[in-house]
């Protein structure tokens, strides 16, 4: 079966095929880094992953980038609350969400594009924008004008007035029309700045994505995808910037949107303050059982989160593991089933992949031949390494403890670790220390790096 995807710029499931053949691109807008994120910000590196896996698989390539935001006005309120540097708090946090995604299984992107990293670049595209009358300068601002861009808006469909009305937009005296957004603005003295032809400032949100995806991608990427609740204005605001940019050039082939948790029957929002932080989650359930609940609806629809959703994870788990360990003296290597390649080819349908899990599962609990039970347990082992789970000996899953999603987890926050005492934040580093102390692991600093060990 061809690879098909709902692209929600056309609002329709479409055949997906790679401008280069042999590499495609896809870029995922990642986090904001000023705290821990919640368990809905990892709804998308959780889906997007399998996607990730399924695109190398079928191209034998792929160039993948998940961005960091490491300048914004939270992450500004952080550091001058604690009257840090922005980096002492950008880098434990980008640290931080390394080793929740790694204790979710998630893989680590070809590409971790930082904003700060990018300001040249950014710079250059916003010259380009005004020298093009797409933008304006006003009051050490740059402004996208949104009235230059005809299709403003195709992506959210909306008409540009809607949008206004439904949007949170600060109506300034120095725009020229409501709906303009920023590319630029001032920093005062005790804020981070960059010299630019506009000031001394820092750059808005919008562009950031923009210029970091130009800058390692070119003009056109295959795939663009992150949270429904991006969609407007920040996917819709990185269209026509880019399009604008370049020439009218296609900016993203392929919309992908992954819907939002709920929690108690609101979306798990910051702002609402029902969240469930991943970093806490992973200390207290299974984190493989976090990761089958991720999936366990289509990345598309919003997705009820409960502590009844995680013990029914669980509950999975172990029946699935109890298959593998009933079959330990069986050899068997993974082979990926044809039946879920094809669930995962229909619009990354998880739910269809992990009934085909069950269905395997219980078919080699009823196996008697030797040769069945090789092949069922093969495909078992092959349909969760498709979908990034059942990779852990069974008695690490029963044990509750030494997974390799653990280890990864464990090493992330020794590498936090290390960043904080480099950045001389002693506190941090301490509870690192004491976190894992409290697990058992015992950290030892040789002259060639930190090593640790289980109790």
């Amino acid at each position: 079966m061809t690879l098909r995807l709902h692209n929600n710029l056309t609002r329709r499931v479409e055949p997906f095929a790679p401008l280069d053949p042999a590499c495609p691109t896809m870029y995922v807008c990642g986090p904001t880094v000023y705290n821990y994120v919640h368990i809905g910000n990892a709804r998308g590196p959780v889906a997007f992953g399998v996607l990730a896996a399924l695109l190398r698989r079928r191209y034998g390539n792929l160039r993948y980038a998940r961005n960091i935001t490491d300048v914004d006005d939270k992450i500004n309120a952080a550091a001058q609350e604690l009257g840090v540097p922005i980096a002492t708090i950008t880098d434990r946090f980008a640290a931080a969400y390394r080793a929740d995604m790694a204790g979710l299984g998630v893989a680590p992107p070809d590409l971790e594009p930082a904003a700060t990293a990018h300001i040249p670049q950014i710079i250059a595209m916003i010259e380009r924008l005004i020298a093009s009358g797409h933008a304006y300068a006003a009051e050490g601002h740059a402004l996208f004008a949104v009235e230059t861009f005809k299709d403003y808006g195709k992506l959210s469909r909306r008409d540009p007035e809607e949008m206004l009305a439904g949007a949170r937009v600060e109506v300034a005296p120095y725009k020229r029309n409501p709906g303009d957004f920023v590319l630029w603005k001032p920093s005062t003295a005790d804020l981070p700045g960059w010299d630019s032809p506009w000031g001394r400032g820092r750059p808005g949100w919008h562009i950031e994505c923009s210029a970091m995806i130009s800058a390692h991608f070119g003009e056109t990427i295959d795939i663009h995808a992150g949270g429904v609740d991006l969609q407007f204005p920040h996917h819709e605001n990185e269209i026509a910037q880019s399009e604008c940019a370049h020439g009218g050039k296609a900016f993203a082939r392929f919309w992908l949107h992954n819907g939002m948790l709920n929690l108690g029957g609101a979306k798990m929002a910051k702002s609402v303050g029902n969240i469930q932080r991943v970093h806490d989650l992973l200390q207290q359930h299974p984190p493989e059982a976090l990761r089958l609940a991720l999936l366990s609806a289509h990345y598309r629809q919003p997705l009820d989160w409960s502590d009844a959703l995680i013990e029914q994870s669980v509950r999975t788990l172990d029946r699935l593991y109890g298959t593998l360990r009933d079959l330990a003296e069986v050899p068997a290597e993974a082979a990926i089933p044809q039946v879920v390649e094809d669930a995962l080819d229909d619009d990354l349908n998880t739910p269809q992949a992990l009934a085909e899990v069950a269905r395997i599962a219980g078919e080699a609990r009823k196996a008697s031949s030797d040769e069945d039970k090789r092949r069922l347990k093969s495909e078992l082992l092959g349909a969760g390494l498709a979908l990034g789970l059942l990779q852990q000996d069974p008695a690490d899953w029963f044990a509750r403890g030494a997974s390799s999603n653990d280890d990864a987890r464990i090493q992330a926050l020794i590498d936090e670790r290390a960043i904080a005492k480099k950045n001389r934040d002693f506190a941090r580093s301490d509870a690192i220390r004491d976190q894992l102390a409290s697990e058992g692991i015992l950290l030892e600093d040789t002259p060639q790096g930190v090593r640790w060990k289980r109790a």
